[in-house]
């Protein structure tokens, strides 16, 4: 029995734990992925949606977020009523538009 005693107790002096610069690196390493990964591309695509909602008009033509087109008639706020055809308006709130469409783009359809 002693001898698996000393071998277990003698393995553990030998190994080494890393340094704290090791690990402070590996930590900084793990926020860079982090950071260049998730959250800068979300903070663009948030940034460039409110540029979108920001450049909402009467008479912009959008798609939205239940996948329906229409033109913009009048906006309220944070809401703006869509007119999806003759005389079927709907109210809906600006951040759930999607896409602006290029003028005319509805005439066509």
């Amino acid at each position: 029995m002693s001898l698996f005693i000393s071998t277990a107790h003698a393995a553990g002096e030998a190994s080494q734990q890393p340094s704290l610069v090791a690990n402070l690196l590996m930590i900084a390493v793990f926020v860079a992925i982090f950071y260049f990964l998730i959250w800068r591309p979300q903070a663009k695509r948030a940034k460039e949606h409110r540029g979108l909602i920001e450049s909402l008009g009467v008479g912009s033509e959008i798609v939205f977020a239940g996948g329906l087109m229409g033109r913009i008639k009048k906006l309220e706020g944070d809401f703006a009523v869509v007119e999806l055809n003759r005389g079927n308006e709907v109210k809906i709130q600006r951040a759930s538009v999607i896409s602006v469409l290029p003028e005319g783009t509805l005439d066509n359809l």
